[in-house]
């Protein structure tokens, strides 16, 4: 097996105790990570401290020359990353659509790239001669990124590449059950960064819960459940950590009766489906009229049927493993109690025998809300379809969900589809898709879905304070 260390200051660094890590493909180990302690945490935050004068005083032009040789760096070793997030994860090396290990570590090279170039300029409210009011953003200090299993390289550049760019030092502690690509990548970037600039700390819940009460780090960015996200801002509290959480996603997605069923069905199987449904703003409850229902479950049923469901390393698989037993357990749970209450299961809906967490994908139809199914984030290869007739009556269903990440109208009429979709309860609406982000456009939930926001120059300010500066003239 593989074996890993921490990076501290610089510095290579093991533990007393190590984690294995599985392949969910195999359901056996692959690689073995340092379980870090909290004085391995002190450590880390000590030397991200001593890094952040230096680091915050270099000139925006270095840091960002230095941002584009990580996005460099990255490339350069995209075959081991894509080889790491696959044997970590499961997801495909290419995948459903080309949503797999190739696009996360190509996002990531994207989003460092795009990030690396994002200004902050100081914005000027007065200049008379009485005065002139200038407004400038500062960096915080240290930043302590929690990252989850799902996408956990291209969260970690997301995390990572915004708070480097805005002059803060961070320190990174990636999930335990898919640490190793985060930790290549942070051994490769402190190959070009300053010590102490990028630390990674590995290990269970406790090392996050101990980073989240930490006084000597002043922002936290945390990409995970909403429980979590609730334990992290109360422990966050005793130094008032500045925070960025995106939480739990139930994302809704509403068809028109507009809509050729035939043509909109792949589409809807993509956004439900890809990375196996383990995306926070994957479609998660699926709206279809009265009068398309039953064509769009049957054509969501026979791309299920025929969707190749197998280990991430072989070309042909266009969707892995569920990541973990934990989650493989859940998903199957939750397609057990639709069934026990009288939902038609048109494809999968059965736990395989054999090696690893596979799962087929499964169409639910005849759901409704108020099952778990439904009012629960499935995060894993499961999509709901529920009937409606009533535009009004299907809007205020879809919004009484705590959650409010994403949200989707579909139609043949852009105009209509986009008025509809305004009253939808979510930070991002996308009409005729869904779960598409891009770098240079914030992306944030509302609800129980988290505070703040991620990407652009929005993003970007979130790992900044502002500074009022009054100079006066007379």
């Amino acid at each position: 097996m593989r074996e890993f260390n921490m990076i501290i200051d610089g510095k290579a660094v093991s533990a007393v105790r190590g984690l294995e890590v599985v392949n969910p493909a195999s359901g056996r180990p692959f690689a073995v990570v340092p379980a870090a302690s909290e004085a391995d945490v002190d450590r880390a935050v000590a030397a991200a401290r001593a890094a952040f004068p230096g680091w915050s005083g270099t000139a925006a032009a270095q840091r960002q020359r230095l941002i584009l040789a990580l996005a460099d760096a990255l490339e350069a070793n995209m075959p081991e990353l894509m080889e790491l997030v696959t044997r970590e994860t499961g997801k495909p090396l290419g995948g459903l659509n080309g949503v797999g290990a190739g696009m996360e570590v190509g996002g990531a090279i994207a989003w460092t790239r795009v990030t690396a170039a994002l200004e902050l300029p100081v914005e000027v409210i007065q200049d008379n001669d009485e005065a002139r009011v200038e407004v400038h953003r500062k960096p915080l200090g240290v930043v302590g990124s929690i990252t989850p299993w799902n996408w956990p390289l291209m969260i970690a550049i997301w995390h990572v590449m915004p708070a480097l760019r805005a002059g803060n030092t961070v320190v990174i502690k990636p999930s335990e059950l898919t640490p190793t690509a985060t930790l290549r990548f942070v051994e490769l970037a402190n190959a070009i960064l300053p010590p102490g600039v990028l630390n990674i700390v590995t290990g269970e819940r406790d090392i996050g819960a101990a980073m989240a009460a930490h006084p000597g780090i002043d922002k936290i960015v945390f990409t995970g459940s909403t429980p979590t996200g609730r334990k992290i801002m109360q422990s966050a509290a005793g130094n008032l950590k500045r925070l960025t959480l995106e939480l739990g996603g139930n994302d809704a997605g509403i068809v028109l009766p507009d809509v050729d069923p035939k043509a909109v069905a792949p589409r809807l199987f993509a956004v439900g489906f890809h990375n196996n449904g383990q995306t926070c703003a994957c479609l998660k409850r699926l709206y279809v009229h009265d009068s398309l229902y039953d064509e769009v479950v049957t054509e969501l049923a026979r791309i299920a049927r025929e969707t190749v469901v197998g280990d991430g390393m072989v070309s042909d698989s266009e969707l892995g493993p569920v990541q973990n037993k934990a989650q493989l357990r859940y998903v199957h749970e939750l397609v057990e109690d639709a069934r026990a209450h009288g939902t038609r299961i048109l494809s999968g809906g059965e736990m395989p025998t054999g090696d690893g967490y596979f799962y087929p994908p499964t169409i639910i139809a005849d759901a409704i809300d108020g099952m778990r199914v439904v009012d629960e984030e499935q995060f894993g290869p499961v999509l709901p379809v529920i009937r409606y007739t009533d535009l009004d009556d299907v809007i205020a269903r879809a919004n009484d969900n705590d959650n409010g990440l994403g949200g989707s109208v579909w139609s043949s009429d852009i105009d209509h589809a986009t008025r509809i979709g305004m009253r939808l309860e979510c930070g991002t609406l996308w009409v005729n898709e869904h779960g598409a982000v891009q770098p240079d456009a914030p992306f944030g939930g509302v609800k129980q879905s988290g505070i703040g926001v991620e990407f652009g120059r929005y993003g970007l300010e979130e790992y900044t304070s502002i500074q009022t500066v009054k100079v006066m003239k007379r």
